[in-house]
Formats: C-alpha cells, structure tokens, sequence
C-alpha cells in the first residue's frame, strides 16, 4: 500500500523553504546577485558576454541521450529559426558531466534535473526560466519507492536489511529527498538500516528493480511512465511502497553570460513553441506536460534548497 508524504514533515518543509530562500546562498564568487534573485546577473560589461555561432543545447541525462535528441529535433529547429543560431544537441551521458559542461563555457542552454538545478544555479552560472506543465498550468512529478510485487517488500519499514537503489548523488527523487524523508520520517539511514548502491539514472534503477537486481528503488515517476507509456515497463512488474509530495520537474534555462539579446531570443523560443503534433507532446504526453511555463528558482525550487539544508548540502564550489 503506497504511503503518502506526512503532514509534519511536509508542513516543516514548505515553512522552512521561505526562510532558507532568503539566506546567503553558496554561490561562486566568479558570479553576482545585486537583485537578490538567487541567479548569477549577466555581466556589466558586453566584453564579458558570450555570443557564439552554434548554441550548444543538452537535455538533463535520464534516460538513452540517443533517443532524446530525436525528440527535441523539431524543438532545437524552432530554436535556429528564432535565434538566427544553429543548435547542437550535446548528449550528455551524467549529471556531472552536464555541469562542468557549463561551468567550462561549453553548454548554453540546458535542461537541468530537478536536484541539479540548485548545483547549476551556484557553480555554473545557471539561469533557469521554465519547466513544462499541464494545460492546466500544473506541473511537477512525485519520488517513488518502488519494488517487486514478489519482493515481500510492502511497506517502506520492509526494506530494512534489504537493498535499496539510488540514482545520483545530485538527484532530487533519486537520492537527496529520499535520503531525507526516510531518516525523517521512518529514522531509516543508508548503510545502517539498508544496503544502498546508485544506479546512474532512473531508468537503470527502474529496470534494475524489476530485473531483481535491487530490492527496491526510488525514482522519478515521470520517468517510470514514460517507460510504461514506450511499453519497456509493464504496470503489474512493479507496486509502490512511497509516494512524495510534488516536486518541481526539470528546469530549462541559458548561461548568465549569454548576449542578453540572444537570452531573450532564447527564451522566446521556449514560450512561442508549438506542441501541437510535435516528438515532444509524443514523449511528454504520458507525464502530462503541454506546454513550458515562467518558472523562477527564488520562489520554485525552494523546497528543493530546504531538503538540500536537512542533508547538509552545499553548493559552493570555489
């Protein structure tokens, strides 16, 4: 029987997520704030701005780069013909890799994962605007551990002694909200009451599970249904034992050096993009996403910061 997210603990997150937003963030003193924002300002002086030939765009690496970069072919088009730039997919095969991507000047416009938005923010220079939604304007996906239905696992408490899947140590879903919310809510810590391993993505954590590779595993539920969606998982192969609160999906966004005019033209091709028959309503459909939506990551991702503080986190990389 899946377990909801407890109400004290989602209450004590949420208030704790507004005082957290407004406290010195641990961002690089390569960067500056003057607005308080929590995101790098642009630079002052047009000769610190980039402006390339080719805007090198890369997708948060989930699942198969491969078949990703087929999806967001027609989007990358749309995106050259509202730039007047070429765009290039960078299939990037980690999170790490995604980062130091940026960091290094090498990747202007990304899709980072919920977990590694707060990493790109502060080391990289990460400016996120957007995340999909609904038509409704909704939007998000839930962590959930999930097991076999043969693994005699029933409840979060039967893991004990058992192994249990992460994905990254950067991810949200995959590592640092469950982390948190087991030790908070049932006092379940890695290695003293479970055998933990990390999968290296979602989907390897997903197949792994239904594979008997691991017990169980937590993961995002937007991925887990696009892969029942693309039949590579059957619904009755695997139950779920916890199911989170909402949490922000992934966030899109461009360098904070990036031409200012050509962050706008950036931008503008994510909000004047049609859907409508496109590979990305085909993939995304099943998760519910329609359309991409204003996002800021003061006011988003706070609770994202506030379960990164329970566990210590930090971002600063100077």
């Amino acid at each position: 029987m899946t377990q909801p997210l407890r109400t004290p603990l989602a209450v004590g997150i949420l208030a704790f997520g507004a005082s957290f937003s407004a406290v010195a963030s641990d961002m690089s003193s390569r960067f500056t704030d003057a607005d308080g924002d929590l995101v790098a300002d642009a630079p002052m002086d047009a000769k610190d701005w980039v402006d390339p030939d080719t805007l090198v765009f890369a997708y948060t690496p989930v699942e198969d780069p491969a078949v990703y970069e087929q999806v967001w072919d027609g989007f990358l088009k749309h995106m050259e013909s509202v730039t007047g730039k070429r765009v290039q997919f960078f299939p990037v095969q980690s999170n790490a890799a995604q980062l130091e991507a940026m960091r290094a000047g090498r990747l202007h416009v990304a899709g980072f994962n919920t977990g590694s938005n707060p990493l790109a923010v502060n080391c990289a220079g990460f400016v996120p605007f957007t995340m999909m939604a609904r038509d409704d304007g909704s939007f998000g996906y839930e962590m959930e551990i999930i097991t076999r239905p043969d693994s005699g696992i029933e409840s979060v408490e039967d893991i004990k002694g058992r192994s249990l899947a992460f994905t990254s140590p950067t991810s949200n879903s995959g590592f640092k909200a469950p982390s948190a919310l087991l030790d908070a809510e049932f006092g379940m810590v890695a290695d003293r009451d479970f055998e933990p391993s990390f999968s290296g993505g979602h989907d390897n954590s997903i197949l792994g599970v239904i594979n008997n590779d691991y017990d169980a595993a937590a993961v995002a539920n937007s991925v887990l249904n696009r892969m029942v969606a693309r039949d590579v998982v059957k619904p009755d192969s695997y139950t779920t034992v916890y199911k989170s609160q909402t949490f922000p999906t992934t966030g899109y966004g461009y360098v904070y050096n990036l031409k200012p005019e050509l962050a706008e033209k950036v931008q503008e091709a994510f909000f004047s993009y049609d859907w409508e028959g496109s590979a990305l309503q085909e993939e995304f459909k099943n998760s519910g996403e329609a359309q991409f939506i204003p996002i800021t990551y003061q006011q988003h991702w706070a609770v994202i910061r506030t379960i990164d503080q329970a566990m210590d986190v930090t971002y600063n990389c100077n």
